[in-house]
């Protein structure tokens, strides 16, 4: 990161390693990773759009999924499913 964007607070535009963040924050979204999994998160969120975008994508996705599949898990297809129609629209 330069010290331009540590200064201002920017996040960057462009993630470095795409699917191991987005592994990783699906990861936390799953609760697999714990208080320390949640701090990396947050120092991660604030510094990279593309993983900020894609978590708040992804936990309004599940929300809405646990409102409308009440008390029923969801299957794991239905979800990669979803998520690829979208990044498809993307």
């Amino acid at each position: 990161m330069d010290k331009k964007e540590e200064s201002t607070g920017e996040r960057k535009l462009q993630c470095s390693d795409v699917s191991k963040c987005f592994e990783l924050l699906e990861s936390i979204l799953d609760g697999e990773m714990g208080d320390p999994g949640k701090e990396m998160m947050k120092e991660k969120l604030a510094k990279c759009q593309p993983c900020f975008e894609h978590f708040h994508l992804e936990q309004a996705i599940r929300e809405l999924l646990k409102t409308k599949c009440s008390k029923q898990a969801v299957p794991g297809e239905l979800v990669d499913s979803i998520r690829t129609k979208i990044s498809d629209i993307k």
